[in-house]
């Protein structure tokens, strides 16, 4: 159920209260439907080893994916969805710069929708994986 990018159409997407606190930003300018979650990295965002704390890197997966899974249903409405699995894998230590998570929809149908994330550094260096599968939420009747 791959919904086209409408000519012009831009996504209606809301900042959350996470995104204000935390000082990410979402970017789904990507014409193919990936959607990036970007994250530069300050002292607040450190655990006590002074590296990324896990818990923010499998955040920006969980935003970029969910981001990614609601292009797949719809890019112009860009519908709520729910995370009903995200698991991580964690591949190397980042302690400053900029990171950037991408998701990419992977397949899906009406309701699910599977999506594919990496979070990379600015220099390109792998640091974590993810696999999600995402459900779009029913409307309110």
């Amino acid at each position: 159920m791959h919904s086209a990018q409408h000519e012009g159409a831009r996504p209606n997407v809301r900042r959350s209260g996470c995104q204000n606190a935390v000082g990410f930003e979402i970017d789904l300018s990507d014409p193919e439907g990936h959607a990036r979650c970007h994250l530069q990295i300050g002292p607040q965002h450190l655990n006590s080893q002074e590296v990324l704390h896990g818990g923010i890197i499998a955040m920006l997966l969980d935003v970029a994916c969910g981001n990614a899974a609601s292009a797949w249903f719809d890019r112009a409405e860009h519908p709520m969805v729910l995370t009903v699995s995200l698991n991580t894998s964690y591949v190397a230590a980042v302690r400053e710069g900029m990171v950037t998570a991408t998701g990419r929809p992977a397949g899906g149908g009406r309701k699910l929708v599977h999506v594919n994330g990496e979070l990379r550094q600015d220099d390109g260096t792998l640091v974590a994986t993810a696999t999600g599968v995402f459900k779009r939420r029913a409307l309110a009747p």
